[in-house]
């Protein structure tokens, strides 16, 4: 009878430690697209991130950070691509 119960605990515990994974991938806030003068309150970057590209062009960049309230944020912004890097 041990057995039975400690596979259902198991069971629950897997699901709630699911649920909460799927919840931070939902509540992650959606991806604001910068202007000029915006102010950015940045306390750690997550991941710059840009589509390949094989020649120079402006490419839409997102940038996911942690804002200096402690919340998970992001935006998009408009940059040469990294192909511009190695081009003469």
């Amino acid at each position: 009878m041990n057995t039975r119960t400690l596979l259902i605990t198991t069971a629950l515990a897997c699901t709630a430690f699911a649920g909460l994974a799927q919840a931070n991938e939902t509540s992650s806030s959606q991806a604001v697209p910068y202007h000029y003068g915006m102010q950015l309150r940045v306390a750690k970057v997550i991941s710059l991130t840009e589509p390949q590209t094989q020649g120079c062009k402006v490419v839409t960049a997102n940038m996911k950070y942690i804002d200096t309230s402690g919340k998970p944020a992001q935006i998009t912004y408009q940059k040469l691509s990294e192909a511009c890097s190695y081009q003469n």
